[in-house]
């Protein structure tokens, strides 16, 4: 990292995946940041207010000012208004959580979510604008099924296939196995995992297509007690449905309409 940008924008992401805060000599030596640059950093973000000390010398913590960025985004963008009741309609008649997602460029991120009412107990509830990682997840496969290997393969190796601590026991780890969940994701007609993004759980996800391209992803996740591979099979006309009548409403949102969506 050589400018001051390039450190403010690799602290805020750090933070990110840490909600609970980080201390300074942490974040630097994690970073590989000299202690005093960061701490010229945290001070500016600070001051703009994009993070805040728990107490004082405290840990590091993001505001909700980076939310606000992000929801103010999506709200202009009209996506959440117009996929809203399509995915609490999938939400109630599922009673588990859905998700959509989007593609930019070579990132596919989760940016709505409904989560249904019908199951108490175990929740399955990410949270959302984080990117998806491709290669163990229902929605990196529903979207990666839809492009020639060589794309999807070229996306995996950019983004990597994370370490076990990021995956479940049935997660694909070599290109082979990979291809193997693609192939049966074509046949099918959508993805399907059990335990493959976590340990005990499973999900299914489809391409939400318009003019052929996949421009985001509807999901279906929670835990495999409830969503068996049989529930699932059974839930899948009601998901493809859905994301075949979200493609043609996406239209009216600017996020599916930026040019060359997904062909980085």
């Amino acid at each position: 990292m050589n400018t001051a940008l390039d450190r403010g924008l690799s602290v805020l992401e750090h933070l990110a995946r840490h909600p609970h805060g980080l201390p300074i000599s942490l974040i630097a030596a994690e970073l590989d940041v000299p202690l005093s640059a960061c701490h010229r950093v945290l001070a500016d973000l600070q001051r703009r207010g994009y993070v805040r000390q728990v107490r004082k010398q405290g840990d590091y913590v993001l505001t909700t000012k980076v939310v606000s960025l992000g929801l103010g985004f999506l709200s202009s963008g009209g996506i959440v208004e117009i996929a809203e009741p399509l995915l609490e309609r999938l939400a109630e008649a599922s009673g588990e959580l859905i998700r959509l997602s989007i593609v930019d460029d070579d990132r596919l991120t989760w940016v709505a979510k409904s989560q249904g009412r019908r199951h108490a107990g175990l929740r399955y509830d990410p949270d959302m604008g984080m990117d998806a990682r491709l290669s163990c997840t229902a929605s990196g496969h529903a979207w990666l099924m839809t492009l020639p290997d060589e794309r999807a393969l070229a996306l995996v190796s950019r983004q990597g296939f994370g370490t076990p601590a990021e995956y479940g026991p049935h997660a694909p780890t070599t290109i082979e196995a990979l291809l193997g969940y693609l192939r049966a994701a074509r046949a099918r007609g959508y993805a399907l995992i059990d335990e493959v993004f976590a340990p005990g759980m499973s999900a299914i996800a489809a391409p939400v297509l318009r003019r052929g391209e996949a421009i985001g992803v509807l999901s279906i996740a929670g835990p495999r007690l409830r969503l068996t591979p049989q529930r699932m099979e059974a839930l899948g006309p009601a998901l493809l449905a859905a994301a075949a009548e979200l493609g043609p409403v996406s239209q009216a949102s600017s996020l599916f309409n930026r040019p060359a969506l997904g062909k980085g």
